[in-house]
Order: structure tokens, then C-alpha cells, then sequence
């Protein structure tokens, strides 16, 4: 029996370098929170600038990430959010205000929306506790 040849075994190793490439890079959003947990974790607030110089990814970006991080789907978060002190504002931030974040593991409720069965009964609300 004939094995694949050089053509079976390049595609094998494409392949299975895709699959490592995929388990080892790490999406913005796993990044960005595990280092706002870290830093929870010291009790610290973290500014978007600090975000930036920390995990190498644009400030936009990073307002784009806590805003997903707060869904349901992405974990549901709860992200704080407080104007810092003119006396802690850095070099290159001393322009308008300064916010800076905060991440904490949130329990959530969801409120689910009931469907109107027939025109005359009462629509009711449930709430549950995730």
C-alpha cells in the first residue's frame, strides 16, 4: 500500500499548525480580561491609556472590549467605571476627564419576556437568577 506521499503529510502539518495557532492565540477579549481581574484582585483602577501600554492594543479597542465584557454571552461582567482624582492623572492624560475601570464577576438577572398567547390574557415576567 502507498502512503500519501509528500502531498498527504505538508496538508497533515497545515493543518495541524492551524489547530496550534488557534489554541494558542488568545482573543483581546480573554486578554483584556484577565488583566482587569488581576488588577481587581490588587484593588486597583486601570484608565484606558494604562490599558493600552499594558496589553499592546488601541484604547478604542479596549472601550469596544469592556462593552462586550459586560454582556451575558461574554461573561456578563460588571465594569465600574470613575472619574480619577487630578492628583493621580500621569503625564500625557491631563486634558478633559480621566476615567478609569474597574471589572468584577457579576451575577446578573435576566428578565425574560413572556410571549402573548391570545389577545386577553395577561402577559407575566419571570425573573431568573443566572
Amino acid at each position: 500500500m502507498k502512503r500519501g506521499g509528500k502531498g498527504g503529510k505538508t496538508k497533515m502539518r497545515k493543518t495541524h499548525r492551524r489547530e496550534l495557532l488557534r489554541i494558542a492565540r488568545r482573543r483581546q477579549r480573554d486578554v483584556l480580561c484577565h488583566v482587569m481581574l488581576s488588577a481587581q484582585q490588587c484593588e486597583t483602577w486601570l484608565t484606558l491609556d494604562e490599558l493600552a501600554k499594558l496589553t499592546h492594543y488601541p484604547p478604542a479597542s479596549i472601550s469596544a472590549q469592556l462593552r462586550h465584557l459586560r454582556k451575558a454571552e461574554f461573561g456578563g461582567y460588571e465594569v465600574e467605571k470613575q472619574p480619577r482624582a487630578s492628583s493621580k492623572i500621569l503625564r500625557g492624560e491631563d486634558f478633559g476627564t480621566v476615567w478609569e475601570y474597574q471589572l468584577r464577576r457579576a451575577i446578573r438577572r435576566k428578565v425574560v419576556r413572556a410571549r402573548r398567547r391570545r389577545v386577553g390574557r395577561k402577559v407575566s415576567r419571570q425573573t431568573v437568577v443566572r
